[in-house]
């Protein structure tokens, strides 16, 4: 019998996949169970449609993503925090501030949990990078520079 299925299946496939497998198991397991769908010639069609509609919001959402990543690239933000005698930050500077100084100063409006800063933290006055992952396997690096106030 030849079925969609409809979520992952371990050891048969994946979503959105058709295979061919016996009634028994189709019948008695993966329909019932909701795993899966008779492969009929309009839930082919159905399916083909979903597929062709999920890419092409895919390929919207990259190429978004590889615009932001082009402007964001080595862009430079300047943190300005207050400091003690020998160097050493009041506090720290984390993403939060990142995305604030990112939309103060080059206007670029950054989700904070998509930016990751080296060792999360930062606890003293320097040049330091942050990474923004923007989309799955897109991400920019940002030159960051943290001044005494």
């Amino acid at each position: 019998m030849e079925i969609i299925l409809i979520q992952d299946v371990q050891n048969l496939g994946y979503k959105d996949q058709i295979v061919n497998v016996k009634n028994g198991y189709a019948n008695n397991y993966l329909l019932p169970q909701g795993l899966a769908i008779i492969a009929t010639p309009s839930n082919k069609k159905v399916l083909a449609e979903n597929i062709k509609q999920r890419q092409h919001k895919e390929e919207k959402l990259r190429k978004d993503a590889d615009t932001l990543m082009a402007a964001l690239n080595g862009k430079s933000v300047k943190i300005t925090a207050k400091v003690g005698e020998n160097g050493q930050l009041f506090g720290a500077v984390n993403n939060i501030q990142v995305a604030d100084a990112l939309k103060e100063q080059h206007n670029y409006d950054v989700d904070r949990k998509k930016i990751v800063v080296d060792g999360n933290k930062i606890k003293e006055v320097g040049n330091y990078t942050a990474t923004v992952n923007i989309y799955k396997d897109v991400k920019a690096e940002i030159n960051l520079e943290v001044v005494a106030e």
